[in-house]
């Protein structure tokens, strides 16, 4: 097989991964489960996240690849299970981007402002089959970092008219900081920290910030000036 016989970029690396898992190929390809992947697909898209946060075009083309590796690897062994294959991955999402902008595809629902499309959004997505019409808990992954997790919940919930019941934390939030001033930060439990980390995340969604990218990025910087030193 060579690059020269196939006409379609992709189609070139759809038939490396299926070379990869074939009897003649290679055996730790091939003794791969969608189970044993998953670990590599979080590991990728943090890399890609560090590369597009550094600002490198080449860094970022190549994490892109790596984690399209793991969409053509987890659609090869669905393919040879007769479950789906690589093409149905593509039309399912290409189906659902056009299914969810209809101010997009379909002049005649044109949606206003932001908040507009938001409740346009949810909307589309809770008449979906798929869609759990019901619970917030719904597309917020256990695996999610729990900022970028509880943002998530944040962003559903303020699309709803339930916003009311969220959590309230200004006075434990308060009281953490006081204590810190007082040196009596050893006093702080648990569900007072919960309630303060939960606080801030609200405050990011309102500000339009990602708590994740901004503890992550503050933490890289911490990181660097204690190794320069």
């Amino acid at each position: 097989m060579t690059h020269e016989s196939v006409n379609n970029r992709l189609d070139f690396l759809l038939q490396i991964m299926q070379a990869l898992r074939a009897p003649e190929g290679c055996p730790w390809d091939a003794a791969q489960t969608p189970e044993s992947l998953t670990p590599y697909i979080l590991e990728e898209a943090c890399e890609l996240i560090e590369a597009i946060e550094e600002g490198s075009p080449e860094h970022v083309l190549d994490e892109l690849g790596d984690l399209l590796l793991q969409v053509v690897f987890q659609a090869q062994i669905f393919n040879e299970r007769s479950q789906f294959d690589f093409h149905d991955v593509v039309a399912g999402i290409s189906k659902k981007l056009v299914r969810r902008h209809p101010h997009v595809f379909e002049r005649e629902n044109m949606a206003g402002d932001a908040m507009e499309l938001d409740r346009q959004w949810e909307a589309i997505k809770r008449s979906e089959s798929t869609y759990n019409k019901v619970c917030l808990a719904d597309h917020l992954p256990d695996k999610l970092p729990a900022l970028q997790r509880a943002q998530k919940l944040v962003a559903k919930v303020c699309r709803t008219d339930r916003q009311s019941e969220l959590p309230g934390a200004d006075e434990a939030f308060l009281k953490i900081i006081q204590d810190a001033k007082d040196g009596t930060a050893g006093q702080l439990d648990e569900m007072g920290l919960g309630q303060a980390l939960f606080h801030l995340v609200k405050l990011a969604h309102l500000a339009n910030l990602d708590a994740e990218s901004a503890l992550r990025k503050l933490t890289r910087k911490t990181l660097c000036q204690f190794e320069s030193e």
